[in-house]
């Protein structure tokens, strides 16, 4: 766990809960940045500060990474990136760029465009799975630059905070939780009374 003094805005962003971790949006984006000309996301999945369903978690086999959609950052943005985070933990579930500067969406379980490296070291969406009986929240950040990043696919967090330094016109900030609970195994013949 990342000990780190919060900014109120990014508080009150996140909402319930101390946010624990220093999150992308501390480090690249001032306050004055937060919603800027009405820019926002949402997600079909969940609403803000709710629960992921499990199939976006490690609790199901076949998980994949949940649908966003966002509205139009301000004019002069160049290029959306995406940055998702444990607020407990800090732990990047997932870096992505190459996202054009229109309103537009991620599909569940779509590839994007350009992925950097999660805290596990691989380029894709990390399932939360948090321990047993505990509750981790996720801060999905979104971000507007006003310059195309020339980073490579698989670049890592910090290479990824460097480039967008100083070019931040706009964020936009999504949460949601997931507590660790038991996978349950299927079992056929409790299914078709074997």
């Amino acid at each position: 766990m990342v000990s780190t003094v919060v900014p109120d805005w990014i508080q009150k962003a996140v909402g319930e809960g101390e946010v624990k971790a220093e999150l992308t949006a501390a480090r690249v984006a001032e306050e004055k940045a937060l919603a800027r000309s009405g820019f926002s996301m949402t997600s079909p999945a969940f609403k803000h500060g709710g629960e992921l369903d499990p199939s976006f978690t490690a609790c199901e086999d076949d998980a994949v990474a949940p649908p966003l959609e966002w509205t139009a950052p301000p004019p002069g943005s160049q290029e959306l990136v995406l940055v998702v985070e444990d607020i407990e933990r800090g732990d990047v579930h997932w870096l992505v760029w190459g996202l054009k500067a229109q309103k537009g969406a991620l599909f569940e379980g779509e590839v994007p465009p350009r992925t950097g490296k999660n805290a596990k070291g691989n380029s894709e969406w990390l399932l939360p799975d948090p321990p047993l009986g505990v509750q981790h929240r996720y801060a999905f950040q979104l971000f507007a630059l006003d310059l195309p990043l020339t980073l490579m696919p698989g670049a890592k967090h910090e290479d990824l905070i460097k480039t967008m330094a100083n070019h931040v016109t706009a964020v936009a900030i999504l949460t949601a939780r997931f507590e660790g609970h038991e996978v349950e195994e299927w079992d056929a013949e409790d299914e078709f009374d074997i």
